[in-house]
């Protein structure tokens, strides 16, 4: 049995809404999820396994009947589907009574239910968020019945908010697989346990790749237990990047503009850039950020570079007054570690201006 396995989706989310791309980015996310339904149909799966978090708030009638479209070209894939913290099925929700493909199954309960799926022998267990946050651990306890079933589980959750998780107790539960959802960096517990992460980053600190779960389940004659086989498939069209810039005391505003256009151009002016400026530079240059900021999507600079300062000479200017006396008190109370020497850059260049 093969599937795919994808989580937080959250179709309707705008990300980077005040920058130039922001509305890029919302249609970005729909053409990710159709590559899904794509690769579906090329790698022949069985199953689409959602777990949790498709859309990012509660849907429209229109988004559902849109994604219904979506799920109507699949070719031999069955879909399973759970709703998580950001799309739970309120007392108003459209989730509820909507009318799904053939193909697709929804767990709308807020307890555990299973459908079997006897053309690949399969069962897959999951419910539905409810409320907005679930503090109570609800899948420390699951467990699937023995029989000769594969079993899979869908799973929402991990943190204190939002269904706590004994990582280790669920891996051990006897399930083929368990599709996690709720934690947008994959992981990848075991071939039988991962999140699969969010289909593409929603925020500037969701850096690396992402995209998705590919599996299969498979027992050969000999076999007494199915043997699951899982790998991470990277497929967003963008990634946020966090590059650090060096600076020393040559370095000019141009050279460090050219610096920055060579890693966009180096890793892809598709992502998103986070830059760092780190290192010394001349007392008298203060680094222009802005300009670093139109070479294209660069959603932030941050200067941590420190003035190239002569303590020595400093010192000897200055020993009979509070800039004197504060370099002697930071040179006799460290040892001149990396906090030390930033408080000693950062506070003499307070008291030099």
């Amino acid at each position: 049995m093969k599937f795919i396995h994808i989580a937080d989706v959250h179709l309707g989310a705008v990300p980077d809404s005040n920058m130039p791309w922001g509305n890029d980015r919302e249609k970005e996310i729909w053409n990710s999820f159709h590559h899904i339904i794509t690769t579906c149909n090329e790698e022949k799966v069985n199953l689409l396994l959602i777990a949790g978090d498709l859309f990012h708030r509660q849907p429209l009638v229109r988004e559902l009947k849109e994604i219904n479209y979506y799920f109507s070209k699949l070719e031999t894939a069955q879909v399973v589907i759970i709703a998580g913290n950001h799309d739970y099925i309120g007392a108003r929700s459209n989730y509820d009574g909507f009318e799904w493909d053939e193909r697709v199954h929804m767990f709308l309960s807020d307890s555990m239910e299973a459908i079997y799926y006897p053309q690949f022998h399969t069962e897959v267990s999951g419910f539905s968020y409810h409320t907005r946050d679930i503090t109570e651990p609800l899948y420390d306890l699951v467990a699937p019945i023995p029989n000769d079933r594969i079993h899979i589980l869908l799973a929402h959750g991990g943190d204190e908010k939002d269904i706590p998780i004994n990582k280790k107790r669920l891996q051990d539960a006897g399930f083929d697989y368990v599709a996690l959802g709720h934690i947008h960096k994959p992981e990848i517990f075991s071939d039988k346990m991962a999140y699969s992460g969010s289909l593409e980053p929603l925020d500037k600190n969701e850096t690396g790749e992402r995209g998705y779960i590919l599996g299969e389940i498979a027992k050969e004659d000999k076999q007494k237990e199915y043997q699951t086989q899982i790998k991470f498939v990277a497929s967003s069209v963008r990634q946020y990047m966090r590059i650090n810039l060096k600076a020393n005391q040559d370095t000019t505003n141009r050279a460090l503009l050219d610096q920055a256009a060579a890693q966009m151009k180096a890793h892809g002016e598709q992502h998103i850039y986070q830059f760092c400026i780190q290192g010394v530079r001349d007392v008298t240059i203060t680094f222009d950020k802005g300009e670093i900021r139109t070479l294209g999507n660069v959603i932030e600079v941050v200067d941590q570079s420190v003035p190239d300062y002569d303590f020595d000479a400093l010192y000897q200017e200055n020993a009979d007054n509070l800039i004197g006396l504060f370099i002697q008190r930071i040179r006799d109370n460290t040892t001149q570690n990396e906090v030390a020497k930033k408080a000693l850059y950062y506070g003499i260049e307070a008291l030099l201006k």
